[in-house]
């Protein structure tokens, strides 16, 4: 299989068995119901399932200096500490201006999965990582039920600013913890959300706030390890998770 090759894995072994997880006394945790997920945002990503989406258009907006994730992308990277070696799922990845820090950051012996729902978005990181001649990206079409990643493949999901968009949070969830192997780490970033201090944009765009957020990823089988401290962050906050 290419490292650049987009692909998408069995939806048979990611979305239609039932999560079994361990939570930290080691009880057995079964989540029921997810096929009868109702979506909590629907309609969040339908710019993004556009063919003819204007990759251009998203580089302008994400890859640029004001962006707060953007900006401080050296101090997440700190912050996240990745090693050499490791395998990395990049969720949400967009342009994929982290998916290439990723890939410099754990080597040659590492891997990075460009996690995304946008084909176009999977081209651009699929061009970008033969132009800069980065061979340890592969390109992964997910669902809006699931990261569509095989059982204990990754290391480290990192979800930049993405976890809003989650329309079906309880089955993507699900996916990411069966992706991650046992003891692996979710980073998750996103915008605070407090009424009468966040920006309009915020409120109206986020549907929840870190608290409602951090207790739906702890629901799934995920213990909340710390808030990390990025310096530069004022309208984002980073939180680390981990798999028992």
């Amino acid at each position: 299989m290419s490292r650049l090759a987009l692909f998408t894995f069995s939806l048979l072994c990611v979305v239609c068995v039932p999560l079994l997880a361990q939570d930290t006394t080691g009880a057995t945790v079964i989540e029921q119901g997810i096929q009868q997920e109702k979506s909590v945002k629907p309609g969040i990503n339908d710019a993004f399932l556009d063919p003819e989406l204007d990759v251009s258009e998203w580089l302008g907006r994400f890859e640029i200096e004001s962006r707060e994730v953007y900006s401080a992308r050296e101090q997440v990277l700190d912050a996240i500490g990745l090693k050499p070696g490791q395998r990395v799922a990049d969720i949400g990845a967009g342009t994929g201006f982290y998916s290439r820090l990723f890939a410099s950051e754990v080597g040659a012996q590492g891997w990075v999965y460009a996690v995304d729902i946008s084909p176009p978005f999977l081209e651009h990181i699929n061009a970008r990582s033969r132009e800069d001649h980065v061979d340890n990206v592969t390109s992964v079409l997910c669902t809006d039920h699931s990261v569509n990643l095989p059982p204990s493949s990754v290391d480290v999901a990192f979800v930049c600013d993405t976890y809003h968009h989650f329309e079906y949070p309880l089955s993507t969830l699900a996916s990411i913890y069966r992706a991650l192997r046992p003891g692996g780490t979710l980073i998750v970033i996103d915008f605070e959300r407090i009424p009468g201090k966040s920006r309009e944009w915020t409120i109206g765009h986020v549907r929840a706030g870190k608290e409602v957020f951090q207790q739906e990823i702890v629901d799934a089988g995920f213990y909340l390890v710390e808030e990390m401290d990025v310096k530069s962050f004022e309208e984002n906050y980073l939180l680390r998770f981990r798999k028992p």
